[in-house]
């Protein structure tokens, strides 16, 4: 190679260094930036060893110049509540480590479920703990590239967890320190921007805060920061109506359960579409849907018998959907000659291994439910699998007054759990939402099931569940027509 040749190879690779050079420099994982300001603020000497916090302080209304106090604690492992208050009304949220509740002038005090809970669960995790402990519960980490807010330039990470919560966090990149956070809530999202830090018991705090909700914006004035100070988890609660009777939620179940017969005989005369969605995180955090599938449903003999009928918005070829329908005759014939299959376990049930607590009556899709938390009973002893399995969950379940039906149960796995020995394990943080709804004024039926689990089976092989069915669709026929019609599309 010349001399020339060489010359210009240089130059070139000098002006790709100078052009590109700034981004390959600074360009950095999420995790490593994390790591960098856990560093920085304190948080990875200090903060395993901070159980709870508190803040206090004045805040102001920007709109109307109205002044009001704000305070929030946070204890680990995930319990989290905030409170604003000004002389026109209260606002507070809270996650007392199985529900999500807010009470507020607007809206009373209700738990809160769907978007506005998970978003709650997840600022609760991240309030307790910040990002230390994103691995234990699954956080992934992405992003880690550098933009610019008011004219500084920063790094952004996305924290995303299981349920598909993105919690958008902005560091300083001289400092390291975090100066901004995107935190959703229900249809909004709340910003706080953070400055004004000082040192306690080495953990670097912000005591100036900017926050704003829609299009209202807030300015807080830290007082006091408190570490290890309190830990009373009573004050993370659901609050009681002491004057408010509610049924004993334990002799409340055992009518739930016996009145459990009736959506189980109902799902005899019904015939329904059952569309399942499988979904997996990439290395981003996106979730992604990989697959959709349609089935026609229907039970016999407390044996459900399913029937593909679509496939990616795409229906079944003739050669595929004739493979179906023998499939589903061959079912049909072998129920036939088989008993019916057990009856499987329901909530009332599978409640009876758990703690009932924090009881209270609300509206729940235009319907009077007592809602009620549920957490592992120390006591509980069974040499059931099932009921050794779902001792270990804990959550929060709505149950139609009325009518004596689940509407609604949300339930996360505590611990890992061995089923079979070891060959088969569950990991801990699985989870599932299960509803349903009245149909012809007097039949509860399915209407979701929101499921994502881990198994490790037999020590080797892993697998990952993350699908949400919807049912619906649901066709009522004859009694006396059913055994022929049974299976049939």
């Amino acid at each position: 190679m010349s001399f020339v040749k060489q010359a210009v190879i240089i130059v070139i690779v000098i002006l790709v260094f100078l052009v590109f050079g700034k981004v390959i420099i600074h360009a950095q994982s999420a995790n490593s930036i994390l790591k960098k300001s856990a560093k920085a603020s304190g948080y990875q000497k200090e903060m395993r060893n901070v159980q709870n916090s508190q803040i206090r302080g004045k805040i102001v209304r920007l709109s109307d110049g109205a002044s009001g106090t704000f305070q929030s604690e946070a204890q680990q492992p995930n319990l989290y509540r905030d409170t604003i208050t000004f002389k026109n009304g209260e606002s507070i949220r809270s996650f007392n480590g199985k529900s999500a509740w807010m009470r507020d002038s607007q809206n009373g005090l209700r738990t809160l479920t769907d978007n506005a809970g998970e978003s709650l669960k997840a600022e609760a995790f991240f309030r307790a703990g910040r990002w230390m402990r994103n691995k234990e519960e699954k956080i992934i980490a992405s992003g880690g590239g550098k933009s610019s807010l008011f004219g500084k330039e920063v790094y952004t990470v996305t924290l995303t967890n299981a349920q598909n919560i993105k919690i958008k966090l902005f560091f300083d990149i001289i400092s390291n320190l975090l100066i901004r956070e995107e935190m959703p809530f229900g249809n909004q999202i709340r910003v706080f921007e953070y400055s004004n830090f000082r040192a306690i018991n080495g953990v670097q705090e912000p005591f100036t805060i900017k926050m704003s909700e829609g299009d209202e914006r807030f300015e807080i004035q830290v007082e006091q920061i408190l570490h290890n100070a309190s830990n009373n988890r009573a004050v993370f609660d659901f609050p009681r109506n002491l004057s408010e009777k509610l049924p004993d939620v334990a002799a409340f179940l055992k009518e739930v359960e016996a009145n459990q017969d009736k959506v189980d005989k109902a799902l005899e005369n019904y015939s329904f579409v059952e569309e399942i969605t499988d979904r997996e995180f990439d290395k981003k955090g996106n979730l992604l849907v990989t697959k959709v599938e349609k089935y026609e449903v229907s039970n016999y003999k407390r044996q459900e018998i399913r029937r593909l009928i679509e496939r990616n918005g795409q229906p079944l070829s003739a050669k595929d959907q004739e493979k179906q329908d023998k499939d589903v005759q061959k079912d049909v014939e072998r129920l036939e000659k088989s008993q019916a299959g057990e009856k499987p376990p329901s909530i009332a049930e599978i409640l009876k291994a758990s703690n009932l607590i924090n009881p209270r009556r609300e509206n729940f899709k235009g319907r009077t439910v007592i809602v009620f938390d549920f957490e592992r009973n120390p006591n509980f002893v069974s040499n059931k699998s099932d009921e050794q399995l779902f001792s270990k969950f804990f959550g929060t379940c709505w149950i139609d007054e009325n009518d004596k039906q689940v509407a609604r149960v949300e339930a996360k796995l505590g611990e890992n759990a061995n089923i079979g020995g070891v060959a088969l394990k569950i990991k801990k943080g699985a989870y599932f939402i299960l509803e349903q709804e009245r149909f012809d004024d007097d039949v509860w039926l399915p209407s979701l099931a929101d499921i994502s689990v881990s198994v490790r089976i037999l020590l080797v092989a892993g697998l990952k569940i993350n699908q949400v069915s919807k049912y619906g669709s649901y066709k009522k026929f004859n009694s006396e027509v059913k055994d022929s019609e049974v299976g049939k599309p």
